[in-house]
């Protein structure tokens, strides 16, 4: 009974912790002033923020790490590395001391290390304790990652909102303090049993209630994020932030009270219709069984009646189709679509397997035209607010992407609560949350005005976040769960390179228009652009490639909607008996 109470203790400690560790996200706080301080180009301001990206490809180190130390050594570790890298950084920024770029460079790669990090802590801490909803578990509190520069931009308003570099003192100091609040509930962590199946369900409508508990605490942050009243008033708000976040400390009380309550009363109350679990163990051994007989009742010739007939290889692949037309040629378009493409849900692929699947590559591009793209505009969205002379309106645009990125991931977990009325592939979510990127940047494009700011940076977040979100539930389901931390790690190398190129693309259009005639200045010994043509032709490109994104998770959904389909079918015909 304790050990079911503590662990939802520790969930709480998780969700503080990637609430306070996605220090990414407030760079464009203090990247002007950080520009202007060391005297780069926007180029080299573009390396500094790759740098932090950068950090994701040494995500492995961490697992490496957790062979060798206990969890809590691991979580403070990665404090350590955050407030060496951005407490250099502050000094740096407050003229304190002088570094080389180069010095600089490796202080940001230490911090964007920080955050993954701290991302493995959560991921481990998730499985170990909900492994029945561990997809609840994890979309759950890798949402709150997305809040993070909202709470920063609270914090920093309560303090000293005229400072930039206060940001920096925040990220370098907060993930630490978050980390010794947290160490207690993780030194507890309980030995939990498998759950019975009725323990799962209930366990699902707290995750409800904590996920609604999320929105009132998204929509506090939209609305008063970026309030820049007097002191008092953004303490009282910064506050009432921080009582959202520890409100959720009354489940492991309440859990113990209900689970008192059973066992002393007599109830018949039970939840039906749960299907929250992502791809269950027992459910994939039947769909993998259900698959070979069908395979089998058809023999090897794959026509039945003249209809299309999928022959399955031993890794589940389709390796061979036939059409209604005796000795039809196949089109181009018909072999995109069935070349190598996967037969069943979770089944496991080594990284070598992984690399030569087509559905993979387009999962990968889907992934760098699209959610990559949303990340690099948050890099440069103080840039974009000062070229278009909305400089004091950069924490408020902050605070917007950050909310809505949260809403996005939060929206991530839909398709696991409504599934049992209405299922839909998940590879078919994730191409209708890429669609709000294009239509934004290309508003961004034909416009302007602050209005067109304000929509292009809530729609991109929106995107960009459940992205974030969705794709680990969809690198488990259609490449095995049990590979989804190496294979993950892969996908997400798209991030650093995608930061790269987009940001370079981004920078060099910058710098080239503060050389043309009359579009730039000086400002703060620091060239700077202003005017709409600064980041015109980057949102053009941006536009023209995120429709490409979509066009490639298009592709993917048509490839991967039979096994989902086939997935759900045997999983409901499983629960008849």
């Amino acid at each position: 009974m304790a050990g079911q109470s503590r662990k939802w203790m520790i969930l709480v400690a998780t969700i503080w912790i990637q609430a306070f560790t996605g220090t990414n996200f407030d760079f464009s706080a203090y990247s002007s002033a950080f520009k202007s301080v060391l005297g780069i180009s926007q180029v080299q301001l573009n390396y500094l923020a790759v740098a932090s990206d950068l950090g994701k490809v040494f995500g492995w180190s961490s697992g490496l790490a957790l062979m060798y130390f206990p969890l809590w050594v691991v979580l403070f570790m990665a404090a350590f590395m955050g407030l060496l890298g951005y407490g250099i950084q502050w000094l740096l920024i407050r003229n304190v001391l002088t570094l080389p770029y180069f010095l600089v460079f490796l202080l940001c790669l230490l911090a964007g290390c920080s955050i993954c990090w701290f991302n493995t802590v959560c991921f481990v801490l998730c499985n170990q304790n909900f492994p029945a909803n561990r997809p609840l578990a994890i979309s759950l509190t890798v949402s709150f990652n997305g809040v993070s520069a909202a709470l920063y931009t609270l914090a920093a308003n309560a303090i000293d909102p005229s400072s930039n570099a206060i940001y920096l003192l925040l990220n370098a100091l907060i993930p630490l303090f978050t980390s010794i609040a947290s160490l207690i509930p993780i030194l507890r962590q309980p030995s939990l049993d498998p759950l019975p199946t009725d323990a799962v369900r209930r366990d699902s409508l707290i995750f409800l209630f904590l996920n609604f508990l999320a929105v009132i605490t998204g929509l506090y942050l939209l609305l008063f994020g970026a309030t820049t009243s007097d002191g008092t008033t953004a303490r009282i708000l910064l506050s009432g932030a921080i009582f959202l976040l520890i409100f959720p400390l009354c489940i492991p009380g309440v859990v113990f009270a209900k689970n008192w309550f059973r066992h002393t009363i007599h109830t018949s109350f039970r939840l039906e219709g749960s299907s929250f679990i992502l791809v269950d163990a027992d459910d994939l051994e039947l769909h993998k069984e259900l698959l070979s007989r069908h395979a089998s009742s058809i023999g090897p010739i794959g026509v039945v009646n003249g209809s299309l007939t999928h022959l399955l290889s031993d890794n589940g692949s389709v390796i061979a189709i036939t059409r209604q037309k005796t000795g039809e040629i196949e089109g181009c378009c018909q072999r995109m679509m069935v070349k190598d493409q996967l037969a069943m849900l979770g089944e496991e692929h080594p990284a070598g397997v992984l690399v030569r699947r087509f559905d993979f590559w387009l999962y990968y591009v889907a992934y760098f035209c699209g959610g990559t793209i949303g990340l690099v505009y948050s890099n440069n969205l103080g840039q974009i607010a000062q070229s278009l002379g909305q400089t004091s309106n950069t924490t408020t645009l902050l605070t917007l992407y950050s909310s809505f990125s949260f809403f996005g991931r939060l929206l991530s977990a839909v398709p696991d609560y409504i599934r049992a009325k209405f299922y839909f592939a998940r590879t078919g979510w994730l191409t209708i949350a890429l669609l709000p990127t294009p239509i934004a940047l290309f508003l961004l494009a034909v416009s302007g005005t602050a209005l067109a700011l304000h929509v292009g940076t809530a729609l991109v977040g929106l995107s960009s976040g459940f992205i974030f979100a969705a794709a680990v539930s969809v690198t488990s389901e259609l490449f095995g769960p049990n590979s989804v931390g190496v294979n993950h790690n892969i996908l997400i190398t798209n991030i650093p390179v995608g930061s790269l190129v987009y940001g370079y693309l981004a920078a060099v259009v910058y710098d080239a228009n503060i050389s043309s005639g009359g579009l730039g200045n000086i400002m703060s010994e620091s060239a700077v652009c202003m005017g709409r043509d600064c980041y015109f032709l980057t949102f053009v490109w941006w536009g023209c490639i995120s429709v490409l994104g979509l066009a490639s998770s298009t592709l993917l959904f048509l490839r991967t909607r039979h096994a989902y389909d086939h997935f759900e079918q045997n999983r409901r015909s499983a629960q008849l008996y």
